[in-house]
This record gives C-alpha cells, structure tokens and sequence, in this order.
C-alpha cells in the first residue's frame, strides 16, 4: 500500500511517461543507487536501473568536479535502440528515464527538468545548487 505522497510521485511518473513519446518507464533513486518509486512497463528490474543510474550520476558527478564545471544536474546514455536519462532531484535522488529508440530527447528534457523540481518538493528533498 502506497502513502498519498508515493501516490503523488507515482502519478507524476506515469504523467511523464504518457506525455512524451519514446518513454518506457522512470524511476525515482537515491544517489547510492537504493530504489524509492517506479513507473515502468519494461521487463527490466527496477534494482538495476536504480544502481545503473547512481553509477551514471558518479561518473558525471566526479568529471564536473575535475572539470570544474559545478555540481550534478544530468546525463543521458544513447545506445543504439535507446536512452537512459538520469536528472537530479536535488542533491540526494535521481530522476531515471528509459526510452526507446525513438524518443525525442529535446523535448524529454524539457519536460523531466520541471518534473524533477515537483518531485523534490513532494519528496521534501532540498533543491540542487547550481553556480
């Protein structure tokens, strides 16, 4: 049974993954790769998506520290039938998005970043800083 604040993020979820073509499923994570929420109508185990994500956000993370570029905000991994999108959620979650090969990465984008910030506020998690 879901509290009425998972159900609030599942719903935003399942919004996100009607409202733009290409979208398979999302996932809520903390930074460590432990899974919250999901939304998903792919075969694939949420688990693994969630460490998958925290390992993307690692990499990202530590390549804007060396690259003196600021703090977190997303990566997106393009494989040949595919996308995995990983946005913050302020500094402790992750946003993960899986799409398919045809998804329109631009306008994924541009719908997810707003969604992020809704899911902080639901989940009560401090805004990312950004320089």
């Amino acid at each position: 049974m879901t509290s009425p604040e998972e159900q609030h993020v599942l719903t935003e979820l399942a919004r996100l993954r009607v409202q733009v073509p290409g979208v398979l499923g999302c996932v809520v994570a903390g930074v460590d790769g432990l899974l919250m929420l999901y939304d998903t109508t792919t075969g694939t185990e949420p688990h693994d998506v969630a460490a998958l994500a925290a390992g993307a956000h690692g990499i990202s993370r530590t390549t804007g520290g060396v690259l003196s570029q600021g703090g977190f905000s997303d990566v997106t991994i393009h494989n040949q039938n595919g996308y995995l999108s990983v946005y913050a959620i302020g500094e402790l979650a992750l946003l993960v998005v899986i799409g398919d090969g045809q998804l329109n990465i631009a306008r994924l984008h541009l719908e997810a970043r707003p969604v992020t910030n809704r899911l902080a506020e639901m989940l009560q998690i401090r805004p990312a800083h950004h320089m």
